[in-house]
């Protein structure tokens, strides 16, 4: 087992999934030449040549398009969008078209192909660069999405999204990149799509969490050290109901930590689902510890805010768990906002 970065175990998992398979190739914006605008493709050029790893125009509607022809053709094509926000001028090709292929054709074709974008706040590129966006994919059937939280993730997921026969989209936390972590190789490091990680075992509540909250939310438990179970959902669609309703099971309450802005984000879905199918589980009502309905701050100091920070997330549990209420967010704390 190595300690790699996260960026480097993505380039890794390309590289094995190319090496097994030949109709396996990668385009984007500057991956060949380059090796990725964050390096996540590193060496690939050089291994498999400019015909299996092509750099692209700056038109994402059509490389994802491209993907698309060439997935239903029996090719497994790895798009890269350098920000998750520029996936915005190429939605129809992926929720219009990819995702419904299956669907249109009675089974008979497939779209086979994985679009890897860079997610998320941590690293100062502003409100038109840092959002997660995952809301504008998870309702819409047809595609699978996961966010992987570490090295072994980002490899693990990104291996079985190439091997699904279905559209994957695998939303990659740029933050996490430059982070080591340990990282199995080969088939035994594949981490299957639709399955979730305890990562921490508890009794007293349990805290979902996804991509890079979920360190967020373990350096809060540790310090808590209160029976808090921390669950990395590393799956959103489909999302490991079953993991989840028995996490809550044992111990009647809920908390999801997510990135997204309170109004609309993915952390809804579980609540509701919980709520729904638990509620005589629960001992306390369950709730999400997000970011603020605003746009992501540039300055450093604020940007540093918007994510649900380690401190937030203890004082929302050691207050849900002493009082069995939930706690309002920092910003109606602090009378920032209503």
């Amino acid at each position: 087992m190595a300690r790699i970065r996260m960026r480097q175990a993505v380039a890794a998992a390309l590289a094995d999934e190319m090496r097994e398979d030949p109709s396996v190739l990668l385009f984007g914006e500057d991956v060949a030449a380059a090796e990725g605008p964050f390096k996540t493709s590193e060496g690939l050029l050089a291994e498999f040549g400019p015909l299996r790893v092509r750099d692209t125009p700056i038109s994402e509607m059509g490389f994802v398009g491209a993907a698309v022809g060439a997935a239903a053709v029996g090719m497994r094509p790895v798009v890269e969008i350098m920000f998750m926000e520029f996936l915005g001028v190429a939605l129809d090709q992926l929720v219009t078209e990819a995702a419904k292929f299956r669907y249109l054709s009675n089974g008979r074709v497939g779209v086979p192909m994985v679009v890897r974008a860079s997610t998320g706040s941590g690293l100062g590129f502003g409100s038109q660069h840092s959002q997660t966006l995952e809301n504008w994919l998870a309702a819409t059937p047809g595609l699978k999405v996961a966010v992987p939280s570490d090295s072994q993730t980002a490899y693990g997921l990104l291996r079985a999204a190439i091997r699904d026969p279905d559209p994957v989209v695998v939303l990659e936390p740029r933050v996490l990149y430059a982070e080591r972590g340990e990282c199995v190789t080969g088939e035994e490091g594949i981490v299957p799509l639709g399955a979730a990680r305890v990562l921490r075992d508890g009794d007293a509540v349990t805290v979902v969490a996804l991509g890079q909250t979920v360190r967020a939310a373990l350096a809060a438990a540790e310090r808590l050290d209160a029976g808090v179970e921390v669950i990395d959902l590393a799956t959103l669609v489909p999302w490991d109901r079953a993991t989840v309703l028995a996490s809550v099971a044992k111990t009647g309450r809920l908390v999801v930590v997510e990135e997204a802005p309170v109004s609309g984000g993915w952390g809804s879905e579980v609540v509701s689902t919980v709520t729904t199918a638990a509620f005589r589980s629960l001992q306390a009502p369950p709730f999400r510890v997000t970011a603020p309905d605003v746009p992501v701050p540039y300055t450093k100091a604020l940007e540093a805010r918007y994510s649900p920070t380690v401190d937030e997330i203890e004082f929302q549990l050691k207050t849900y768990l002493e009082t069995g209420d939930v706690p309002q967010p920092w910003w109606v704390r602090e009378g920032v906002a209503a």
